[in-house]
């Protein structure tokens, strides 16, 4: 606990602006059936919006992880956290797709600012004995938000469809004034006149082709198959749940809410341990495994506490993958931690992006095709890392 409250509290308050931003992403999935329905959209269309948002979420993110090299994190967290704002406020009044996707877009550069620039003021605060631990905390906390969002969003939908965009919008707004007053700059002045020359010297494309000639490329492969498995199970879930199970909005926040809480208490209970006594390369290997075969699982299950003990077991897997790549591209990336976590937001998001629009085009032809596709992709993955390890052990 001593690590929460360290620097002024700010691990904690990360943790609060981290929790809200990957909520706010999520209050849409219970409202989307409701909103599909009122505004004529089909599930690409669906699979469009959360694409849209990690579009800008991939292209703003090498930005983002380099200005928070150059101008400091506090500053970077505290632009997303506004923008975010923002965003959730355009949602909550829209009455055209075409205002979804601008919401949707411009929250995707908040998180691209948010996302590496908390990413990086926790390396800042943490020893590398620490480092597994406060990035546990914070991607528990943000786990926990990309998870319970739905259910807040189902939730908040019981007094409106568009009240949760509303409390989003103020909750987001006033954890960024809390920011600017509480939150201390993690970096010294001579750090931050030190990294202002390499801020535009690489492009997208050339960061992320240059990235896999990194030692930690295989890392951020797989947070992109995170984020590819991720976005295909969730797009389309409360869909899938509401055709296929005739689940309403409370039943489908309560599947995904237990999920969250079972995932942080692993997260936050077993990370650490597990880390110390498997390193993180098995502990993507265990998660890769219990998550893809759990996503094929839930295609068999029919009962309602059934489905929710797989999900339990899902997002699980999820909540432990991220925090084990995270701990190691912080390890790896020695002076340039915002740099590093910009291109972990970046793979993400790209896995983000694939898996929302796969997500909503095999949703349209069969409700199984896009849980195929994420749990078959996960243990290809597992399986890819293995034979690398196997040839290099015996090369």
């Amino acid at each position: 606990m001593n690590l929460l409250f360290r620097n002024k509290g700010a691990l904690a308050l990360l943790m609060v602006n981290i929790f809200l931003a990957m909520a706010a992403y999520g209050l849409v999935v219970p409202v989307m059936p409701t909103l599909m329905r009122n505004l004529g959209l089909t599930g690409a269309s669906v699979g469009y919006l959360t694409a849209a948002y990690a579009v800008t979420q991939l292209l703003f993110s090498p930005w983002g992880g380099r200005l928070g090299d150059t101008i400091g994190r506090k500053k970077i967290i505290i632009i997303g956290l506004a923008l975010l704002a923002v965003s959730e406020a355009i949602f909550g009044f829209s009455s055209s797709v075409y205002m979804l996707f601008l919401s949707r877009l411009l929250g995707g550069v908040g998180v691209a600012f948010i996302f590496p620039g908390v990413m990086a003021f926790t390396a800042d605060i943490t020893t590398e004995n620490e480092r597994a631990k406060g990035i546990g905390y914070i991607s528990a906390a943000m786990s926990t938000g990309f998870i319970i969002g739905p259910g807040l969003g189902g939730f908040l939908a019981e007094y409106g469809v568009r009240v949760p965009f509303y409390v989003a919008a103020a909750l987001v707004g006033f954890v960024a004034l809390l920011s600017v007053i509480v939150l201390p700059e993690s970096m010294k002045k001579a750090d931050l006149i030190e990294n202002r020359l390499p801020l535009e010297k690489e492009g997208l494309i050339r960061q992320i082709w240059q990235s896999r000639k990194a030692s930690y490329f295989v890392t951020l492969v797989v947070l992109l198959v995170l984020g590819f498995g991720l976005s295909n199970f969730e797009t389309v879930f409360g869909l899938y749940l509401d055709a296929k199970h005739q689940f309403g909005p409370n039943d489908i926040a309560f599947v995904l809410t237990i999920g969250a809480i079972v995932g942080v208490v692993i997260q936050i209970g077993l990370l650490d341990l597990l880390v110390k006594r498997l390193g993180e390369m098995k502990v993507m290997y265990l998660s890769l495994a219990i998550g893809g075969a759990s996503i094929f699982v839930i295609l068999f299950v029919h009962s309602y506490w059934a489905i929710t003990i797989v999900t339990i077991f899902i997002f699980a897997s999820f909540d432990l993958i991220r925090p084990a790549a995270s701990s190691l591209l912080s390890k790896a990336a020695g002076e340039r931690q915002g740099y590093v976590a910009g291109l972990n937001s970046t793979f993400t998001s790209l896995g983000t992006i694939i898996g929302s629009v796969a997500a909503g085009i095999l949703y349209d032809v069969s409700l199984s095709l896009p849980y195929i596709a994420a749990g078959a992709t996960f243990l290809i993955c597992l399986a890819g890392l293995r034979l690398r390890q196997g040839i290099k052990q015996s090369a």
